[in-house]
């Protein structure tokens, strides 16, 4: 299945956020510390995946691979990084979006091939892995893993007779969906990104070694400076020759993912051209714009909606607070209060300081709702403090449609503006007023590069097939 839409046993319930798909980083320093960069990259992207972590690094003649459940700092310590030789390194932090959560399905992965040794790691999720797994079964491929991302090293390994360009070349065009890789010879590193751009990749420099990345933080962490983004079909070749690019599949529309701007990406990432954290106060402006009320502040729900927060106060002229206090040490350890005390868990997360709020009318800006189960807690907490009003503001359209491309949702039964009016989920949350960013509005913030995002989630225009009615059964249950 896919992890997380439906709770197995021990699993916390989920909460009212999509969640973080994965993060990829690799280096080839020749003379550096590879594995310890690459320790430090995955660091900064621990925010994309905290399930599981790995780090494969080449010496040369081969390919060494440590990988485990559990945070970046719980799966490696000094001696683990120190056991690691090489001048070339890939690493991964992963939340499964396509196959269960367990080790075997823990990246970076490293097979054995006709081409020597190759490692992986994969940031996306492909649309037509039912159908791919068929064809690789039926011509002899074996399957370790539940991942998609096994399919993509059996497809380049069935080009056996190609070089390891080619045969990527060969398998980008049997591909469908969202993918941004990177690949571990014992000698090169390689980097690939989807032919619409969906996940995202960029490419830094740190003296004469070269990275690629999930997002340009993990190049600030490792003191490397920001070169460029990876182009959408773009493969990146770096090795002892110096870098070569190779662009294939040029035709394919723009597709960005906007949700990253909206959520997922560390707001001190550059994307595309674009800082994080300016697009997110550029969001709170427009909602400003868009919903005009009369209040005594604005309040984000941390972190995410921070800078949306502070671009909504700097708009509409209402002073900006911190209303709720976050619980930073509550993170992937925390056990789940049982149903009893199901409130709890909330709380712990959250808690709102009764001397800024009481009494007060409160804009309260956040970066989406989902389910609606944790904004209508929020709010029940904020009137508990005795706030007068509150106003509910959501930096993005309603989430009225699945993901495919590598968030977690995957069914129309989990978004909750899918089946109501934004009326009836006003009153569903508890808020006195409820306004959402308009689509075109959010648009407007990235002015001509505005055509180039998917917006499936809030529009249903997916940029690439997906799975039709009976695939995406068995794309849910995998």
């Amino acid at each position: 299945m896919v992890e997380g839409y439906k709770n197995g046993p021990g699993e916390a319930p989920k909460g009212d956020k999509p969640r973080e798909e994965c993060g990829i980083f690799g280096i080839y320093g020749p003379g550096l510390d590879v594995a310890r960069l690459t320790y430090y990259g995955l660091y900064a992207l621990q925010h994309r995946g905290q399930e599981s972590a790995g780090i494969a690094v080449g010496d040369g003649r081969r390919i060494h691979l440590q990988k485990d459940m559990g945070l970046v700092s719980e799966v490696f310590n000094h001696e683990k990084l120190n056991s690691f030789q090489g001048h070339l390194a890939i690493g991964h932090v992963r939340y499964s979006t396509t196959g269960a959560s367990q080790l075997l399905n823990a990246q970076p992965m490293v097979f054995h091939s006709a081409k020597g040794m190759l490692g992986l790691a994969h940031n996306g999720n492909l649309t037509n892995i039912t159908k791919l797994r068929s064809q690789l079964y039926s011509t002899g491929s074996v399957f370790q893993s539940t991942t998609d991302s096994e399919v993509i090293v059996n497809l380049i390994a069935s080009h056996s007779k190609d070089s390891l360009v080619d045969a990527i070349v060969k398998s980008m065009a049997s591909i469908k969906g969202a993918y941004s890789l990177l690949l571990l010879t014992e000698k090169k590193l390689i980097g690939v990104r989807d032919p619409n751009g969906i996940r995202p990749l960029c490419l830094g420099r740190c003296g004469n070694a070269y990275i690629l990345a999930s997002e340009s933080c993990a190049l600030d962490t490792v003191g490397a400076e920001l070169i460029r983004d990876v182009e959408p079909g773009e493969i990146i070749i770096i090795d002892e020759n110096g870098l070569n690019s190779h662009v294939v599949l040029q035709d394919c529309r723009r597709a960005h993912c906007i949700f990253e701007y909206i959520y997922f990406a560390r707001a001190d990432s550059y994307m595309d051209g674009f800082n994080v954290n300016k697009v997110r106060r550029e969001m709170g402006r427009q909602l400003a714009r868009e919903y005009p009320v009369e209040a005594d502040m604005v309040i984000p729900v941390p972190d995410s909606g921070i800078a949306a927060a502070r671009g909504f106060a700097a708009e509409s002229g209402i002073p900006f607070e911190e209303g709720l206090m976050k619980n930073r040490y509550v993170g992937r350890t925390f056990i789940q209060p049982s149903q009893s005390i199901r409130d709890l868990g909330v709380r712990i997360k959250l808690n709102p300081i009764r001397d800024v709020l009481e009494g007060k009318r409160v804009v309260m800006v956040d970066d989406s709702i989902v389910r609606g189960t944790t904004s209508g807690k929020i709010v029940n907490m904020l009137r508990e403090c005795g706030v007068k009003e509150v106003h509910l503001c959501i930096s993005s359209p309603p989430f009225i449609k699945p993901c495919f491309y590598g968030i977690d949702i995957s069914n129309e039964e989990e978004l909750i503006a899918c089946h109501k009016p934004i009326e009836e989920i006003r009153r569903f949350v508890g808020a006195d007023g409820l306004h959402y960013l308009s689509l075109d509005g959010l648009l407007e913030v990235f002015g001509e590069e505005g055509k180039n995002f998917c917006t499936a989630c809030f529009s249903g225009d997916y940029p690439v097939e997906i799975p039709n009615a009976h695939d995406r059964d068995k794309y849910i249950l995998e």
